[in-house]
């Protein structure tokens, strides 16, 4: 039986990156092993889950499939060593340092890539720009690269020296007592961040650590037919962190309803009332399109109310595709309030008619 990996999460299939990812911190942090009341086999299950669901090659081979055909990277756990016989919550085992030791054994080691944190923003735009696409630039304040220094940490003219805390390996080995006996483990040195190297000459504007809190100018693409609520992920534009990469930034794109227009899939829609002899008799009608190009429109003779005109390719452009969607004209009856003895006289007569 295929594993159901949203059910493991808690989310719809079609819920988004960002709420997967939410989902997966929370469950992690409730079931992590080094937690007193924490749960190996469901930590290991929540691990394998997000590992699928938030690569996009896996989730829709997942999605299609049921399964995906090679490593799902859920490991992660205990390497098959059972801690079933130990009670954490005894006196007996308050002098071993668990936290360490289940951090080199969830992928604590040198292999793990230290990265800046993610972090999002909210765009508003109108309905015609989410149509056809739109480039926007936002003022985000994060910590980024020290413009002084371009983020080495040195003065200009100035440059770096073997870090002598480190010795220039860029990592520290400390022995820790754990239940399984004294084990050597490693972690990122404090002083040159992994590098090897720290300054000769430190930057002072921000002191010599390469990074600082500051106003950075981003230019977002918002693609053709997005839709209300997407995100959009921009790979390195997150917050820096010293010897490691930067995070990503999430922006959340809100579209503005419009007065006139609605949006069906690729199709645009727009409702255009017209007169009771139109409908009888035909018509043209002239009608502005949402890029502003003037469309003239004709009425069928005997066109019914709430009947759909297409006019094919004037749409929304199509993310999968060089083609646009129809734009789709809904024929609304305009029925007059007040009308002439004429006219009633007319209508009279269309009903003996069986009109």
């Amino acid at each position: 039986m295929s594993k159901d990996y949203y059910k493991t999460l808690g989310v719809e299939k079609k819920a988004s990156k960002d709420d997967i990812k939410k989902a997966f911190r929370k469950l992690a942090h409730k079931y992590h092993p080094d937690k007193s009341d924490g749960n190996e086999e469901k930590f290991k299950e929540v691990n394998e889950a997000y590992q699928v669901l938030s690569d996009d090659k896996k989730r829709a081979e997942y999605d299609s499939y049921g399964r995906v055909f090679g490593d799902t990277g859920g490991g992660g756990g205990f390497g098959g060593f059972d801690f079933s016989g130990f009670d954490f919550n005894q006196n007996g085992f308050q002098d071993f340092d668990l936290g360490g030791m289940f951090g080199e054994m969830f992928g604590g080691g040198q292999s793990r890539p230290r990265r800046g944190r993610d972090i999002s923003i909210d765009i508003e735009v109108s309905f015609a720009e989410a149509v056809f696409g739109i480039e926007r630039n936002v003022i985000v304040n994060k910590v980024g690269a020290c413009d002084s220094c371009s983020g080495s940490g040195a003065k200009q003219g100035t440059g770096t020296k073997e870090c002598t805390a480190c010795a220039g390996k860029g990592r520290l080995r400390e022995a820790r007592r754990t239940i399984l006996g004294t084990v050597t483990t490693e972690r990122i040195c404090d002083t040159c961040h992994g590098s090897a190297v720290i300054p000769e000459d430190p930057c002072k504007n921000c002191d010599g650590i390469g990074i600082i809190k500051k106003n950075e100018d981003i230019d977002i693409h918002v693609p053709p037919g997005i839709h209300d609520g997407e995100m959009i992920r921009l790979t390195g534009y997150g917050e820096a962190i010293p010897g490691g990469q930067s995070g990503d930034l999430y922006v959340k794109v809100h579209i503005q309803p419009h007065p006139l227009w609605r949006r069906e899939g690729d199709n645009l829609l727009i409702e255009l009332p017209i007169k009771l002899s139109d409908i009888l008799l035909g018509a043209k009608y002239t009608i502005t399109s949402l890029e502003g190009q003037t469309i003239d429109l004709k009425i069928p003779a005997g066109v019914s109310h709430g009947e759909l005109l297409r006019l094919k390719g004037k749409g929304v452009p199509s993310v999968a595709s060089a083609r646009r969607g129809d734009l789709l004209v809904r024929v609304i009856t305009s029925t007059p309030q007040n009308i002439s003895s004429k006219v009633k006289k007319i209508a009279e007569d269309l009903r003996k008619e069986g009109i």
